[in-house]
């Protein structure tokens, strides 16, 4: 059973292709144009990723250093969290008992 990916796990997945088009990313990531809009403003406006010149008119977006440092603290925290899950995330987060 697959669960719904976090906007966590979302990131990671747009920082793990490196450098591309949109809509190789697009497809890549799994998300729609819109999603993936919202994410690559996200990430750019936070120097995440950066727009490439290229020689055609095809918006390039590549990870920065920031984006792939930021990838392996996620990395680091998602095997922590899932850690021994079949699956790769929780099935039930704790509850607060207190």
């Amino acid at each position: 059973m697959k669960h719904r990916r976090s906007n966590i796990e979302v990131i990671a997945d747009i920082l793990r292709l490196g450098q591309m088009g949109k809509t190789k990313i697009m497809y890549n990531a799994n998300m729609s144009y819109s999603q993936l809009q919202k994410y690559l403003d996200f990430l750019t406006e936070r120097g995440f990723m950066e727009r490439v010149n290229s020689e055609t008119s095809i918006a390039t977006y590549r990870t920065t250093t920031d984006g792939r440092n930021l990838l392996k603290v996620i990395e680091i925290a998602l095997a922590m969290l899932y850690q021994g899950d079949i699956y790769g995330a929780p099935n039930s987060m704790p509850l607060d008992s207190g």
